[in-house]
């Protein structure tokens, strides 16, 4: 099978794409720099699948423009993957800022919905990325995919974002939305920037330690896309998050034991707010207690359902 990816040269994309070449699948990247992957040296040594990347501006075309492309990537595909979109923690969240986070998201969305639209033989599903930020700050509540979004920035953008992909949907095509937690992966994301400070024996709970992480092992991630894109009749919100939230207490506790470091050093709250104004409270101080629900209801295995393990695994200790 043919699978597109948008934004296929990030941590979860090249994941996911050297999976697929291991199993025997054609891939096809779609990236504003074909020259570069993630990962180290790229997806092409992966498995026996064979890939290609093909050069995109996640831009729709506009009215009486000629197709780019790639478009002709998206015909005959057996399923396409959205997970492009600027970093939320690339920066702090000025107004630019924050407007670049959301055009990059409803841009590259709308512009893979609209070359499935065109396509003489549509893909049978788009997965389409998402994250837990939808629900806005919950406290203790648990999470599952009925819960309604928050009102917050994030909530705002993934919103948004969603109904872009579900557009697709008016063309017959099957849309899962993977609304993702914190991805635990060695390769990069947030979790090497979190362990610093415990290598500097300065690690310990972000501000009162009791906001939840929703949290994920990057295989695990992986697994569930691939669920979703063999899963018949599978659709809309899925949680890509661990069976066991902890909270960021707990979660420096574990992350300290695993490391053999200390982790009683808090980051106060105001200083945090002080570094990073907004993106504080929405990315650290704050948090959602998401559970996978509809992906344990339709059978979905986990890997690494508990945090100790995952992390464990992830830094080989």
């Amino acid at each position: 099978m043919r699978v597109v990816i948008g934004g296929g040269t990030g941590l979860i994309g090249s994941a996911l794409a050297h999976r697929l070449l291991e199993d025997g699948h054609e891939v096809v990247v779609l990236t504003r720099s074909p020259g570069t992957a993630a990962g180290g040296g790229g997806p092409e040594a992966a498995g026996p699948g064979h890939l290609r990347r093909v050069t995109w501006t996640a831009a729709p075309a506009g009215p009486g423009e000629p197709e780019p492309a790639w478009w002709e990537a998206v015909e005959g595909a057996g399923a396409v993957v959205n997970l492009a979109g600027e970093s939320i923690a690339a920066g702090r969240w000025t107004p630019r800022q924050k407007e670049r986070i959301l055009q990059s998201r409803l841009q590259a969305t709308r512009a893979l919905v609209q070359a499935i639209a065109a396509a003489r033989r549509k893909p049978a599903v788009l997965v389409s990325g998402s994250a837990v930020g939808y629900y806005g700050p919950r406290g203790d509540e648990a999470i599952d995919e009925t819960a309604p979004p928050g009102t917050d920035f994030l909530s705002r953008v993934c919103v948004a974002w969603e109904a872009e992909a579900r557009k697709a949907e008016e063309a017959g095509v099957r849309v899962a939305l993977v609304r993702t937690g914190l991805v635990l992966a060695r390769e990069g994301g947030a979790l090497p920037r979190l362990v610093l400070p415990f290598r500097l024996g300065a690690g310990g709970p972000l501000g009162s330690g009791r906001q939840w992480v929703p949290w994920i092992h990057v295989d695990d991630l992986v697994g569930l896309i691939r669920f979703l894109l063999a899963a018949e009749g599978q659709e809309g919100p899925f949680n890509g998050t661990a069976p066991h939230p902890v909270t960021n207490r707990d979660f420096a506790r574990v992350l300290g034991k695993v490391l053999g470091r200390p982790a009683w050093l808090p980051a106060p709250a105001f200083a945090l707010r002080l570094a990073l104004g907004e993106m504080a409270d929405a990315l650290l101080l704050s948090g959602q207690r998401a559970v996978p629900r509809r992906a344990l209801a339709e059978g979905f295995v986990f890997r690494f359902p508990e945090v100790e393990p995952a992390l464990r695994d992830v830094l080989g200790r």
